[in-house]
């Protein structure tokens, strides 16, 4: 599964003098209390750009501190952001689409959710997935969550203009009235909505 890329800047791995984390790797659920993201810390060390600080939310691991020669590093970086070689029309919309999501970051604040992302899959080349969480900015992790996922439909029109589209469509209401429900915690019943989950993969 190939996730968007994200425009936050945490998630770039531009090696800078101050330390900012870099997520490198997403499950394909995304859910990543259960099934993991790695994440890394990255920062410009005299000449070396480093990676370390290694995390993954669904398990206990340690991996060594990486270094790189920092003007290579920061050559590669950039050409890898502007190489669009490798993306199929749907993983563009739902980098493009994402990236616009998160430049309106107040559109889910009244819904009480936080965008997860917009991901795609060369296996189905028709069809993109938005990802939220419920309730947003969930500081105690025993507090019941949701997981509401949307799949939207692909055309052959250029991505920059079904991504301006679907954009427009999903912040005009509550998301939440035409998602589903496709995951949560045990005890995600108690925010009101149908339980057990969906499963997209079976869809």
């Amino acid at each position: 599964m190939s996730r968007a890329v994200e425009g936050e800047q945490r998630q770039r791995p531009h090696a800078t003098a101050v330390p900012h984390e870099g997520r490198l790797a997403w499950s394909g659920s995304g859910v990543e209390e259960c099934c993991g993201g790695l994440y890394m810390t990255v920062t410009r060390n005299g000449d070396h750009a480093v990676w370390a600080g290694w995390r993954d939310l669904a398990q206990d691991f340690d991996l060594p501190e990486l270094r790189f020669t920092a003007g290579q590093y920061e050559a590669e970086v950039l050409r890898a952001e502007e190489d669009r070689s490798w993306e199929w029309p749907a993983g563009a919309v739902a980098r493009l689409l994402e990236a616009g999501l998160r430049g309106r970051g107040d559109w889910l604040v009244g819904w009480d959710c936080d965008l997860e992302g917009v991901w795609a899959s060369r296996k189905e080349p028709d069809r993109i997935h938005v990802v939220l969480m419920h309730p947003r900015n969930r500081a105690d992790a025993d507090l019941p969550w949701l997981q509401f996922g949307m799949t939207l439909p692909i055309s052959a029109d250029a991505p920059s203009v079904q991504a301006e589209r679907l954009e427009a469509r999903l912040t005009a209401g509550d998301p939440r009235a035409t998602a589903e429900v496709w995951g949560g915690s045990h005890d995600a019943e108690h925010l009101g909505y149908p339980w057990p989950p969906v499963d997209p993969l079976f869809m």
